[in-house]
């Protein structure tokens, strides 16, 4: 399985939040759906459910998943 990095423009309120769910153990569904979704805009089949990395630093804001692909799909 080939894993493609997902990089979601977000606002700092929705990152915190984000990230808090996450620390606790929890899952932003609004935002793994969004990142299975640009995988499937790539062209790309998700295998698994996007894993959620970090939030980046910079501006905008951006939520950092991992998603898990087939590799028979190609972009």
């Amino acid at each position: 399985m080939l894993l493609i990095r997902i990089q979601l423009d977000t606002d700092p309120t929705t990152a915190r939040r984000v990230l808090a769910l996450h620390r606790a153990g929890k899952h932003h569904h609004e935002s793994r759906e969004a990142a299975r979704s640009e995988v499937c805009r790539h062209g790309r089949t998700p295998a698994a459910e996007p894993v959620f990395v970090g939030v980046t630093n910079g501006r905008p804001v951006r939520l950092i998943y991992e998603v898990e692909v087939h590799l028979d799909t190609t972009p």
